[in-house]
Order: C-alpha cells, then sequence, then structure tokens
C-alpha cells in the first residue's frame, strides 16, 4: 500500500509546485507598492504667442496600485502616489517656476499569462491630474502662477514576474495626455502640454 500511496504523493507535490501561480480570477484583487518617475515629453509647449518655449522637469516619488479583477484577467486598476514636483522653465531664461501634482490614473487592463513566470499586461484608462502649490521665481518672480487641472487618456503596459505565489514584481510603464492652461496673474498665457512617459517598478500582491 505504501509503495503506491508514495508516488501519487511525490506526483501531488511536484504538481502543486509546477502548477502556475498568481492567476487572477474574478473577484480577485491586488495592491501595490512601488516607485514611479513622471517624465514630461521634451517640447512642452509655447507661451505668449509663441516667444516663451517650455521646459518642464521629471520627478519620482513611492506609488500604489489597486486593481480589481471584473472577469479572469481583466481588471480596474487605480493608481495614486505621493504628490510630485517639477521645475517650470522658460529656454534661454532658465527656472520661472514650479508646481506639485497628483496624477491618480484610473485603466481597464488584460493580463496574458497570468498563471505563468512571467505576465504582460496592458490597459487603457483616463487620468486626471491637479495642480497645486505654484510658486514662482527668476523672470516671474512676484507673480501668481496658475495651472488648471487636467483631464485626458492614458495608456499602460507591464511585465509581472512572479516571486511567490501571491507576489509579483512589476516593471510597467505609462503615457498620460496631460495638458494645463498656464495663468499669470490671471492672465491666459497658453497651454504646456506635459505628456509624460512614466516609468515604475512595484510589488505586487495577490489577496
Amino acid at each position: 500500500m505504501k509503495q503506491k500511496v508514495l508516488p501519487v504523493l511525490l506526483a501531488a507535490a511536484v504538481s502543486a509546485v509546477a502548477a502556475p501561480a498568481f492567476a487572477q480570477s474574478a473577484g480577485d484583487w491586488t495592491l501595490g507598492f512601488g516607485v514611479h518617475q513622471v517624465d514630461p515629453k521634451s517640447d512642452n509647449g509655447k507661451l505668449a504667442g509663441g516667444t516663451l518655449p517650455l521646459s518642464i522637469d521629471s520627478d519620482a516619488k513611492p506609488s500604489v496600485t489597486f486593481e480589481y479583477f471584473v472577469r479572469d484577467n481583466l481588471g480596474i486598476e487605480v493608481l495614486g502616489a505621493l504628490p510630485f514636483k517639477h521645475e517650470i522653465a522658460v529656454k534661454g531664461v532658465g527656472k520661472v517656476g514650479e508646481t506639485k501634482q497628483l496624477p491618480p490614473t484610473f485603466t481597464l487592463q488584460y493580463h496574458f499569462n497570468s498563471a505563468g513566470k512571467v505576465s504582460p499586461l496592458l490597459g487603457i484608462g483616463l487620468n486626471y491630474t491637479t495642480f497645486f502649490s505654484e510658486d514662482t521665481t527668476g523672470a516671474l518672480a512676484g507673480t501668481k502662477l496658475k495651472l488648471d487641472d487636467s483631464w485626458g487618456l492614458a495608456a499602460h503596459a507591464g511585465l509581472d514576474f512572479k516571486v511567490s505565489e501571491r507576489g509579483a514584481v512589476r516593471v510597467d510603464v505609462r503615457w498620460a495626455d496631460i495638458d494645463t492652461k498656464v495663468k499669470v496673474d490671471g492672465a491666459s498665457l497658453g497651454t504646456a502640454n506635459i505628456d509624460p512617459l512614466v516609468y515604475g517598478v512595484a510589488y505586487v500582491h495577490q489577496f
């Protein structure tokens, strides 16, 4: 009897080890903690009738994601982070101000090969960016800078590398359509086109 049971137990153990883990099913949810860098595109537009070419720098901050799976492998994700801080410069003039922003992003995304060791994901969604704590310096010192909030499309691509039955390390890149109207002392100067790529790495745990 023992001779028959032992092979069965060994086969079950091997099967359990080899069985796919971290598969996402309807009703599952994940929580991720990591770091993301917002990297605005190189051409951020020109203000004052095209006379002031803008340059907006990058920033990295801790981030958090929450995803709920509405169907197998199909989830709705919310991305949040600590406020990002960006310096604003006019090319040829130098730094003229800075701002903080929060860009919560909602994404519908599909996970491929979710039971495998490496699982790609693709998503599309909506970004909302709110700007605050605007300050001025240099050529704009003493003036009041205001950046309007922005709504725009967002896209997401990433890879999950499984590290445990319920854990994965995720590397990803996002794009967001972020355009904001710029006002100085209440006067509109034009639109800043930020449209960043957002690079990130995070640990994601499935519940």
